[in-house]
């Protein structure tokens, strides 16, 4: 009988795969494979302007490539934005939830302004409380015209609904949760109404993930993620951050590295056996 150790591989298709994603798949689908659990694909396309369903299918056949076996159907994030909607609205319920319609220019002076009265670390440089730098007359007046928006958490309000929280890594052990570092995070935008940080949380509650696996860049993440858990009552999975891939230079792979693409490589005659052994994995 299948355990219920369930992980996930959940790229965006606004390019082609490289060995980064490559390690990171063949990492996710064995840690399901050794506690004969289940592996999904999921598609995070919440931005359908960089979004292709080119790179969608070349996903498809480097995963295929890879001899990757995931269970079921892949989930688009595009064809759930109901989901999220609820999601958002939950936490306008908990009235956590403030519209933001400052530009760049004008984030960047309020985040070089003196922010006093906050939880977060004394000359922290992360924004909190952003409507405190704009009268409300004319940020509804921004929203009447149609002006662009972002909703925005607002940070001190959760943490204090919240209290402390903690999560499990496999590699680093327990955490406690400072999502506060982060300031008042975007959770959904007017052209996109969702985020990264929400969708994702969502996601890996609907389709019962166990155990998030990704690289440790993303380590940080966690932080505003369990957060969020935590105010929308979901589950905390486990987490295991892995080892980044890097180039010669030490340096992240990136989707604009045209030369480290798995399908680059495919076409020069490389196979499966000799990605693994470049990645250093013996499965």
């Amino acid at each position: 009988m299948p355990s219920d150790v369930v992980t996930r591989f959940a790229p965006s298709p606004t390019g082609f795969l490289h060995l980064g994603h490559a390690y990171s798949a063949l990492f996710s689908e064995n840690l399901a494979k050794m506690s004969d659990g289940i592996f999904l694909v999921r598609f995070e396309d919440i931005d359908r302007d960089r979004c292709s369903p080119d790179f969608e299918r070349a996903i498809i056949d480097d995963l295929s490539w890879l001899n990757l076996k995931w269970h079921g159907q892949i989930r688009r994030q595009s064809d759930h934005m109901v989901d999220y909607t609820n999601a958002v609205n939950k936490l306008k319920r908990l009235k956590l939830l403030y519209p933001c319609t400052l530009s760049r220019k004008e984030l960047s002076e309020a985040l070089s302004a003196p922010h006093p009265d906050t939880l977060l670390p004394q000359n922290h440089n992360t924004l909190v409380d952003t409507d405190k730098h704009i009268s409300n007359q004319e940020t509804q007046r921004r929203l009447r015209s149609g002006a662009p928006y972002a909703l925005r958490l607002r940070m001190k309000s959760a943490i204090k609904m919240t209290g402390r929280m903690t999560w499990h890594d496999t590699e680093a052990g327990i955490q406690t949760a400072e999502p506060e570092i982060f300031g008042d995070i975007v959770i959904a935008r007017k052209d996109i109404p969702t985020s990264y940080h929400l969708s994702v949380t969502v996601d890996d509650a609907i389709q019962g993930i166990t155990t998030v696996t990704r690289g440790d860049d993303l380590f940080g993440a966690t932080h505003v993620q369990r957060l969020l858990q935590e105010l929308l009552e979901l589950p905390t999975p486990n987490y295991c951050h892995h080892k980044i891939i890097t180039d010669d230079t030490g340096k992240r792979l990136a989707k604009r590295n045209k030369a480290n693409t798995l399908k680059s490589l495919r076409e020069s005659g490389i196979n499966r056996e000799d990605i693994l052994k470049s990645l250093d994995l013996n499965f």
